[in-house]
Parts: C-alpha cells; structure tokens; sequence
C-alpha cells in the first residue's frame, strides 16, 4: 500500500496526490474480481492500483468529454443547417479531400442550398 491509500472493507480509498493535504480522498467501491485485476495489473506495470484508478479515471474523463464536445458541434452544425439549408453534397467532400490527398493547397467548397 502506498501513501494516500487505504481500505475501509472493500473500499479502497485514495488520494489524487498523496502529498497534497487539500485533496480529500474519494473512495471506489470495487468488486473482489475487479480488485483483484487490478492489483495483478499494477504488479505487472510496477504501478500502484491507485495510479492505475487514476490513469483509468483521467483517460475516460478526458475521452467522454471529446465525445460530448463532439455530439455538441454535431447538434449545433444540424440547426445551423436547418436554419440555412447550407449544405456540401457527399461528392462535393470527397473531391475536396482527394485534391487536399494529392496535395493540392485548396480551399473548401462553397456550401449552397
């Protein structure tokens, strides 16, 4: 066990960063399996599992709010297009993207309705 953790139970409880005192510790409740992997996985790393959680925890965070930001554009683009009728057809991009493959330093298409 390393600074900032503990188990209450089942319970592991940590601290984003063990010498910080204004970090309080969140506590994970795990599964004997999950804990169990991960404590084999962090052995295997030559990691604590605290900073396996952590790693796991910042990557997944950092991939969904991608994903929300993503769907977010997406929402705005379609009322944008329901508003304008502003579009580009399929065929329009596709031969934008093969010049910009070939090479070529070319703006994109003009939308039209």
């Amino acid at each position: 066990m390393l600074a900032g953790q503990r188990f209450v139970g089942k319970v592991l409880l940590m601290t984003t960063a063990p010498s910080s005192s204004s970090i309080a510790p969140t506590p994970v409740k795990l599964d004997p399996q999950l804990k169990g992997r991960l404590k084999r996985l962090a052995e295997a790393r030559h990691r604590a599992p605290h900073w396996l959680m952590r790693e796991a925890i910042a990557q997944y965070v950092e991939r969904e709010e991608k994903r929300q930001s993503m769907r977010e554009d997406a929402l705005k683009a379609w009322e944008e297009y329901q508003a304008t009728g502003l579009h580009l057809t399929g065929e329009e991009v596709d031969a934008w993207l093969a010049r910009l493959e070939a090479g070529e330093d070319t703006d994109p298409p003009a939308p039209h309705v």
